[in-house]
């Protein structure tokens, strides 16, 4: 099978802080990916990379075989983005962010309708279509960014810690969809968490990252065997030494504290 994401020697640095450092994998075609790691670990700057988002340091990324640096407009329609933060017009209705969607990423006209209407009805939202965001749940507004990332067809679905501050019962609902989706589609699905039994429990392969730089991959019988272990949380205290953990900044934190101690305004 091959790989439709291939990431080489990809390194990020915020002045003399290093997010990423130096990390080397592959995710296959249809496969259901996990980068499993505390906040900090370089988890969000690593798919801000791969969705162009952000410029690496150094390293190459190919996105479903278009380098994200050379061609980033085909590499962009190759994929649907759940951030972690809602990025919903909340002042527009679900159709109306449906629509909105579908025109930036140039989806056939006389097909638009029909797409919103069967993403709706599959994340149970169609009934809501002309109410305001700003009136939705956070589980509804999580599964209108899923339907809407998936407007285009993309042949990758990146979820940036797509179930933080959703309750299980939404949370559990949320995978089932995504799941659904990637055997229906022969969708690439590849995810951030920091929650231990989602990496567990969703992910066909997981990739575990600490403080920039890619501990181990495999599935999480692999990784189990690798430590002699009998959890994935053993496996990660094994090889990080360290539970899974809130770090006092995150990354983009420590950048700005950066910046502010080079200006003169750092303690």
């Amino acid at each position: 099978m091959d790989n439709i994401i291939e990431v080489t020697g990809l390194t990020k640095r915020f002045g003399d802080f290093v997010a990423v450092d130096n990390i080397s994998f592959g995710v296959k075609k249809g496969e259901i990916f996990a980068f499993l790691g505390p906040n900090g670990a370089g988890k969000s700057t690593t798919i801000k990379i791969l969705t162009t988002l952000l410029l690496p340091t150094q390293g190459k990324v190919i996105v479903n075989g278009f380098d994200v640096l050379k061609d980033k407009d085909n590499a962009r329609k190759s994929f649907g983005i759940v951030f972690q933060d809602p990025s919903l017009d909340d002042d527009l209705t679900a159709y109306e962010n449906m629509q909105l969607h579908a025109v930036l990423y140039s989806v056939p006209s006389g097909e638009i309708a029909q797409r919103i209407k069967d993403l709706l009805n599959f994340v149970e939202l169609f009934d809501r279509k002309d109410s305001l965001v700003k009136t939705f749940s956070g589980g509804m507004k999580r599964r209108l960014e899923i339907a809407r990332g998936l407007l285009h067809h993309p042949k990758i679905l990146f979820l940036d810690e797509p179930t933080l501050g959703l309750d299980p019962q939404t949370r559990n609902h949320m995978w089932q969809y995504v799941q659904n989706l990637s055997k229906k589609e022969e969708m690439t699905v590849f995810f951030t968490t920091h929650y231990m039994e989602e990496a567990e429990k969703i992910a066909q392969r997981i990739a575990i990252i600490d403080k920039g730089k890619i501990i181990a991959i495999g599935t999480s019988e692999e990784l189990k065997k690798q430590t002699a272990t009998n959890s994935l949380e053993e496996a990660f205290l094994k090889l990080t030494g360290s539970a899974i953990r809130d770090e006092e900044a995150s990354n983009i934190d420590k950048m700005r504290q950066h910046r502010q101690a080079r200006r003169g305004g750092g303690r």
